[in-house]
């Protein structure tokens, strides 16, 4: 079967990690411990190399991280992985930010913002 990847801050991934997400192996690991002084560039790069892994089948990122990435994410239009963005402790989720709820909203004959 394929991996979840999780990239996000250290609550949301510590979470994951014990729930028996985290995975490594000679391609790397699957998470990401996104922290206040982490640089926008090394979470693209992550998200880069993840999406391109073929053991990686979902893409779980902390919304208020996607919004820092929001340009990789929306050039990444393969089906799998998917990318799902879920809200953290401090960042509570917003539909309207969300790339797939876009991408849903327009199928639906809504208006892309």
């Amino acid at each position: 079967g394929k991996l979840v990847a999780v990239i996000g801050d250290e609550d949301t991934v510590v979470g994951f990690l014990l729930a028996g997400v985290g995975h490594r192996n000679v391609e790397g690991q699957n998470f990401l411990v996104v922290k206040p002084d982490t640089e926008v560039s090394v979470i693209e790069e992550f998200f880069k190399t993840i999406k391109s892994r073929h053991d990686i089948g979902i893409i779980l990122i902390n919304q208020h991280i996607a919004n820092d990435i929001r340009h990789c994410i929306r050039d990444h239009t393969a089906t799998i992985p998917t990318v799902l963005e879920i809200p953290s402790k401090d960042h509570p989720y917003n539909p309207d930010q969300d790339t797939v709820m876009q991408r849903v909203s327009l199928m639906l004959g809504g208006v892309n913002e």
